[in-house]
């Protein structure tokens, strides 16, 4: 932050975003946001690239979906290794933030550099609020190896500033019938970034079985206690999937009268 500050900083950026700007719109100045850019430095080019001289010509993002994310999930391709943009591998499945705690650094964990690691339970209902557990740790062991990253899938979320073969956003989460609740320790994970898939591969009929155990009848009062009133009842009841935007369902826009009623 402090080389974008120095490299120009958000007058900078914004003008090199000039060609799709509204050049009229009002800043909290009452100026006019072209008004703001024109004031802008020229910057360091190094530091805040221009169009036509990208850090890469690949998108920064990609939406992948499949039998384990119908309504899709996120990944970033420019921050991944690029030896894991199609990858299988066998899954290792975490129940939430104390197990993976508990476990990724055991040294008896069944896990090397092929395996996929899989968390569940960080959506925004299971959370409660989808909250930053996305970019799941490498086992002390491989990274021991010199292994920095692997294919890692949850329904949570992490920050921008974090990098890695991190699959986040995964939608539907479990209390809403997502596939994420069925995956077991050993099921083959297919990824393809290029092809923009995630597939458990695991059959159909396989699935429908799992869905009916008990293991698997995964409720949103199950992830959440003591949520049978207050705010969380609120939550649980009506945020949004991710593919959605996590919002609240009653906060939904409307479009607004053509003229305003006088009353």
């Amino acid at each position: 932050m402090q080389d974008f500050h120095f490299a120009g900083g958000m007058p900078t950026l914004l003008s090199r975003l000039k060609p799709f700007l509204d050049e009229a719109t009002l800043t909290v100045e009452n100026k006019t946001l072209g008004s703001f850019i024109d004031s802008a430095q020229s910057g360091d080019a190094n530091i805040i690239r221009k169009l036509d001289d990208p850090v890469s010509n690949e998108p920064a993002f990609a939406v992948l979906r499949g039998n384990l994310a119908p309504f899709g999930a996120v990944i970033k391709p420019s921050s991944m290794d690029k030896s894991l943009m199609r990858h299988c591998g066998k899954a290792i499945v975490f129940s939430g933030p104390e197990d993976l705690a508990s476990r990724i650094d055991d040294p008896n964990l069944e896990v090397d550099a092929d395996s996929v690691l899989v968390l569940r339970g960080g959506g925004p209902i299971n959370g409660p609020g989808m909250p930053e557990w996305g970019n799941l740790p490498i086992p002390q062991k491989l990274l021991r190896l010199g292994i920095k990253d692997m294919v890692r899938l949850s329904d949570a979320r992490m920050s921008g500033t974090h990098f890695g073969a991190c699959v986040l956003h995964i939608s539907p989460e479990s209390p809403e019938h997502g596939n994420l609740a069925l995956v077991r320790d050993g099921d083959l994970i297919s990824v393809d970034v290029e092809k923009r898939s995630i597939e458990l591969r695991v059959g159909l009929e396989e699935l429908e079985q799992r869905r009916v155990l008990p293991s698997c009848s995964i409720s949103a009062s199950d992830t959440t206690p003591n949520s049978q009133r207050g705010y969380l009842s609120l939550h649980k009841k009506h945020v949004e999937q991710a593919h959605q935007g996590c919002d609240f369902d009653f906060l939904k826009g409307f479009t607004p009268l053509e003229k305003p009623r006088i009353f």
